[in-house]
This record gives C-alpha cells, sequence and structure tokens, in this order.
C-alpha cells in the first residue's frame, strides 16, 4: 500500500551555468517519492511571474499533483544561483523573500496534515512566514512521522529554528559537514558519528539520525542502539543535485514500508548514487534500474572511520 508523505518547503529554480532546473530539496523529495510509487503532496508557493508559470507546468509534466501548489503575487518565485567547483559539488546563493517564504495555512492543508503518514521538512522553509504556516502543520499531523532533513544553508537557519525542528522531528537526517556545523551549535565536541547519533538521539527523544557522507556511504542510529554503517558506489559523477534528497525518499520508503534500517540505508544509498549520475535531481528512474543496481557488483567506497 502506498505510503501517504507530506513534503513541505521551497521550490525554486536552481540557475546553473548553462540552464535553469527546477528543484528545492523538498520539491526532489516528493518528485522521488512518487517514483518510488508512494503517494506524495508537495506544498510550497510560487509567484505569479513567468518562472512561477513555468515552475507549475514542470511540476505537472512530471506527473505531480500540484493541487497544494499556492500563487502568492508580490512576491518572485524562488531561485538559486548555483555553481560547482572543480569536484562538481555544488555551492549555492539562496535568494530571500520569494514566494517560499509566504506560504499560507488553509483547511486543504489541515486536511492533507491529517491524512499524512510522513511529514518531511527542513530548516530554509524557516526563515521567514512559512515558519508559522510549518508550526502549524505539524501541530495537525499528530501522527505523523516527522522527517527533518536540516539542509543548514548559509544565513538561512537560526538557533531557535534548528531547536523548534529537532524538538519536532522523530527521524533528522544530516550530512557530515552539518554534523560539525550542528555540533557547534549544541556546544557538542564531535569526537566520533556514533557518539554524536548517540547524544542527540537522547537529547532530543529521536528516533533515528541518518548521515550521510556522499560516496562514502551512510551510517544511521537509533534510539534502540541499533547503529547501522554502509558504504556507498562508486560512480561516474555528473551532478550531486537532488541525491541526497534521493536517499531520504528512498530511506523513508523503505522504513516505513516496514523494512530493517539496513535495508533502508542500502535503498537510499543506490537511488542517491543513480541520481548522481544524471544532471539535476528529477531525471526519471526506474524502480528497475534501482533493484539492477543494487545487484550489480559496482566498487564501494567506505569512509575512514568504519573502514
Amino acid at each position: 500500500m502506498a505510503i501517504r508523505i507530506l513534503s513541505f518547503g521551497e521550490i525554486l529554480w536552481d540557475i546553473l551555468p548553462d540552464k535553469a532546473i527546477l528543484g528545492g530539496a523538498p520539491f526532489n523529495f516528493a518528485f522521488r517519492v512518487n517514483s518510488l510509487q508512494d503517494s506524495g503532496l508537495f506544498i510550497s508557493s510560487v509567484g505569479t511571474d513567468e518562472l512561477g508559470d513555468k515552475a507549475l507546468q514542470r511540476v505537472r509534466s512530471l506527473g505531480m499533483d500540484a493541487s497544494l501548489l499556492q500563487r502568492c503575487a508580490g512576491f518572485p518565485t524562488g531561485t538559486v544561483n548555483v555553481s560547482f567547483d572543480e569536484n562538481h559539488l555544488p555551492d549555492y546563493v539562496i535568494n530571500p523573500d520569494v514566494a517560499y517564504d509566504h506560504i499560507r495555512f488553509t483547511d486543504e492543508l489541515a486536511e492533507a496534515a491529517q491524512q499524512a503518514e510522513c511529514l518531511c521538512f527542513g530548516t530554509l522553509i524557516q526563515r521567514a512566514r512559512s515558519r508559522e504556516t510549518l508550526h502549524e502543520l505539524i501541530d495537525a499531523a499528530p501522527t505523523a512521522v516527522k522527517f527533518l532533513d536540516i539542509n543548514l544553508r548559509k544565513n538561512c537557519f537560526s538557533r531557535e529554528t534548528i531547536l523548534y525542528s529537532l524538538e519536532k522531528a522523530n527521524i533528522l537526517k544530516l550530512n557530515d559537514d552539518e554534523v560539525v556545523q550542528l555540533g557547534a551549535i549544541l556546544g557538542l565536541s564531535v569526537k566520533s558519528f556514533p557518539g554524536f547519533c548517540e547524544f542527540v538521539c537522547q537529547e532530543f527523544n529521536l528516533d533515528y539520525i541518518l548521515i550521510t557522507f556522499g560516496e562514502r556511504g551512510a551510517f544511521a542510529g537509533s534510539s534502540f542502539g541499533e547503529q547501522v554503517y554502509v558504504p556507498g558506489h562508486k560512480i561516474r559523477l555528473a551532478d550531486s543535485l537532488g541525491s541526497g534528497d534521493a536517499f531520504s525518499a528512498a530511506f523513508i520508503h523503505s522504513l516505513l514500508g516496514g523494512h530493517s534500517l539496513r535495508a533502508a540505508c542500502e535503498l537510499g544509498n543506490a537511488l542517491g548514487a543513480l541520481v548522481a549520475t544524471t544532471h539535476g535531481g528529477t531525471a526519471v528512474i526506474s524502480t528497475d534500474e534501482i533493484a539492477a543496481f543494487l545487484q550489480s557488483q559496482t566498487l564501494r567506497c567506505y569512509h575512514p572511520e568504519f573502514s
């Protein structure tokens, strides 16, 4: 049975050196959720400008439900200027005060929240008015698993929003750089990833913490004492846009579908790796392709702490 997953947050155009691609972590996540045959609904807002028109057209062309995608007059559709370093890793300049900063809470959002089995959110969406809407949405979804993909973007988060988010979340996902950032915010000296997970799980009553290492795999720890490390896959990298969001979608699909923590991490790793072989965050990847990749004998890449 399809899992009902609600994704709340930013939708924006990634302005690359040679083209513009529709993205945003919650949007990419919702797209991948649907590609895995779950029921993903996406909540955000675009402007009444040309980029907003194009965003709506793109969402619908991807076969996604746009019923909870609002139009916001007076604010432009979100954009991000993206550049890449010599390792193909992206750097972002996220433009402020755009349509997704002004999502309104409505009866339709309340109904969707009440029916959701999982609610995904991050910190970027909490930099302005949409923060209040998120609070109402969380209150309207008492039974949903709260999945926090923390996404600490420069100048787009505060200690207050981080603490609120951690207190409301059941599952926290972050990358190894964000472990260091979050450790500094919480006043922790991060000596090991397992130690970090154990402390933060207990401090904020989290069920799971996921730490991704790019091509070096992922580590997961639980409040039940389970700890899992899965190595990454050696691939030919196109760009990493959307690969972390794909990991999140596959992990939630697997875990809430009743599979083990290790199986959920392995599926997340596989889909994240496949997305990284494509350009942008919404290239079509079938479940058959994922299954074939999992069965293939790719070279595995290990993080030094777990090798």
